[in-house]
């Protein structure tokens, strides 16, 4: 007896819609297009769940941090939950605010965030940050501390603090193989 076929109808929407969003934009100091990391992130979170609103939340998790995509979009587009997870995941800026310094108190915020979210945002959160980590670690390798200076935020203990506490606060996800590699980069980086 053949399987049925799997319905991604909503993923592919969502890829398509990120894929517009970002399009023409470049991963910071990367030289690829932006779109490789919430691809990634889908990725990452497909190890652990094959909840197509959560694989749709991690193709989109960047569209209202980093485009003009609102919350309200990703809702009439994907509906309450796929936005309510795009929402979390989200950092919020202050108006006439120089990133570099609200950045701190966006991280704890974030920290804040997880340390209360359900299972299913931590996935998505996850995926992201893993995504991130995978790049600290490849590009620190390779640049050494000189790496720090491509952020606003240049101080290697900021960044130690800020994917510490994320770990902290996505624990519950301890027993999956992205936590496990989250964990492992984390302190392979900041050791």
């Amino acid at each position: 007896m053949a399987n049925s076929p799997l319905n991604t109808e909503l993923l592919d929407r969502a890829l398509i819609f990120a894929v517009h969003a970002h399009a023409g934009t470049e991963r910071r100091g990367k030289g690829f297009p932006y779109i490789v990391h919430p691809m990634e992130a889908v990725s990452i979170v497909a190890t652990m769940t094959a909840d197509q609103e959560l694989l749709a939340a991690a193709a989109l998790h960047d569209t209202v941090e980093d485009t003009e995509v609102t919350v309200e979009q990703i809702r009439a587009e994907f509906g309450d939950r796929i936005a309510a997870l795009v929402a979390e995941e989200s950092d919020t800026f202050e108006e006439g605010v120089p990133q570099e310094k609200s950045w701190h108190c966006r991280k704890q915020a974030a920290i804040d965030r997880m340390t209360r979210a359900s299972r299913e945002a931590k996935m998505v959160a996850l995926g992201d940050k893993l995504s991130n980590m995978r790049a600290i670690a490849r590009d620190y390798t390779l640049q050494g501390d000189d790496f720090w200076n491509l952020f606003h935020v240049k101080e290697r203990s900021e960044h130690e603090w800020h994917y510490r506490g994320l770990a902290e606060a996505l624990r519950e996800l301890d027993d999956t193989f992205a936590y496990q590699e989250f964990e492992r980069l984390i302190d392979q980086v900041f050791a």
